[in-house]
């Protein structure tokens, strides 16, 4: 019988220069908008800082020497099912035995970008001060709808589907147990993996417990719960109007966001801004070039819509399965500059916490912000697990042969 199991192919593409061209013209055609004297970025993105950044972009910015950065890491696509994964796959440069295989997950508005930095970390821990023991075999796909990954068709998935794609990805690459990593929509995914396949992933990390969801009765809360919860109600008041846009009418936005790079940017460079550890600059935390690499992604691959659509999936998970609790062991790292700061009986109250980290700085996008400190973190935490991750499937002869 021949085999019929789904295949990785190598990913190779490259922007059309024609693509580059016009994504030049249409930058140096930006009508931008007026602002109020010195409204800075009160009211969202900084004029002034948005006219320099469009200029950098048309004029100076390099893509193809990003592009070409990215492309140090070993990337396919492969079908699953109705869905075309792009991922990172990069394994251990001195494989311990056994060799940690671990999924990490990334949120909006990024994509694998948001890994770029900590992979050699977490691969070849020697090559940056660590212990060779300590290399994982690593895998980040891109979100359904994100980065290089197939744009749904049909209705958007959820990160309950995402989790379930995830898993599939681990068997057809040869893993049976692994790890899972991830923050922002990645801590919903890595959860559900944990929830879903807890006889496949040894233990779950985040950096973030997600948007609270309590359905118990409030007396039973610790005040440190209570005061947080309010907390989260506050800064959804005052900073969540993009995930209510995403949440239910993201086609509407997708149309300006899509045919303008100007407005792209504005949208994304705000939130690298106001959740990053930057003390209000955003260059402290990310390069222009890191900035324009990673909304250039966005606009090559016309996702914009498409990852904002997975906030509307996401609203309509049941809540029978937002009220389950982690039972794998799990870990957290909370870094300062992130959106909140959940404490530690909240989190054991929706996992089985077995080590919480409060980082001494990096914010939202920690593993870009921080790739150090995240990846000490994760060989930290990971580490007493190792001896679970026995159980490899073994790498397919066609397998080996695209390494």
């Amino acid at each position: 019988m021949p085999d019929v199991s789904p295949r990785p192919e190598p990913f190779t593409e490259r922007a059309a220069p024609a693509d580059l061209d016009d994504l030049r013209a249409r930058l140096r055609g930006t009508r931008l908008p007026d602002a109020p004297r010195d409204a800075g970025w009160s009211l969202g993105t900084d004029l002034g800082y948005l006219r320099e950044l469009v200029a950098y972009w048309a004029d100076d910015f390099d893509w193809q020497a990003q592009e070409e950065a990215l492309f140090r890491f070993p990337r396919f696509r492969v079908r699953l099912g109705d869905s075309l994964i792009h991922f990172a796959h990069v394994r251990a440069a001195a494989p311990p035995d056994p060799v940690l295989p671990l999924v990490l997950s990334h949120g909006w508005p990024d994509s694998f970008w948001r890994y770029a930095k900590v992979i050699p970390l977490l691969t070849d821990p020697a090559a940056h001060g660590g212990d060779p023991a300590d290399a994982f075999d690593v895998v980040v796909p891109d979100m359904p709808g994100y980065g290089y990954s197939g744009r749904p068709a049909g209705a958007p998935l959820d990160s309950v589907a995402a989790a379930g794609l995830w898993a599939s990805l681990m068997s057809v690459l040869g893993y049976r147990r692994f790890g899972a990593a991830g923050g922002d929509i990645g801590s919903h995914v890595s959860r559900y993996l944990g929830l879903d396949y807890p006889d496949r992933v040894v233990a779950v990390h985040r950096t973030d417990a997600g948007v609270p969801f309590f359905a118990g009765d409030p007396a039973s809360l610790s005040p440190q719960e209570r005061a947080w919860l309010s907390s989260m109600a506050s800064w959804s008041a005052a900073e969540g109007s993009y995930s209510a846009m995403h949440r239910t009418k993201p086609q509407t936005a997708a149309f300006g966001l899509t045919d303008s790079p100007a407005g792209l940017a504005a949208w994304i460079v705000e939130k690298l801004r106001a959740w990053s550890d930057c003390g209000g600059d955003v260059e402290r935390s990310f390069t222009r070039d890191e900035i324009l690499t990673n909304v250039t992604i966005y606009w090559l691959t016309g996702t914009i819509g498409s990852s904002m659509r997975m906030y509307h999936a996401n609203a309509v998970i049941p809540p029978s399965q937002l009220a389950r609790r982690v039972e794998v062991p799990s870990g957290f790292a909370l870094f300062p500059g992130d959106i909140g700061q959940p404490p530690r009986a909240w989190l054991e109250r929706v996992a089985n916490v077995v080590r919480v980290t409060e980082m001494p700085r990096g914010g939202h996008f920690a593993p870009f912000e921080e790739p150090e400190l995240y990846a000490q973190e994760l060989r930290d935490f990971f580490r007493p697990y190792r001896a679970l991750a026995t159980g490899l499937h073994g790498f397919p002869a066609w397998l080996m042969e695209l390494f």
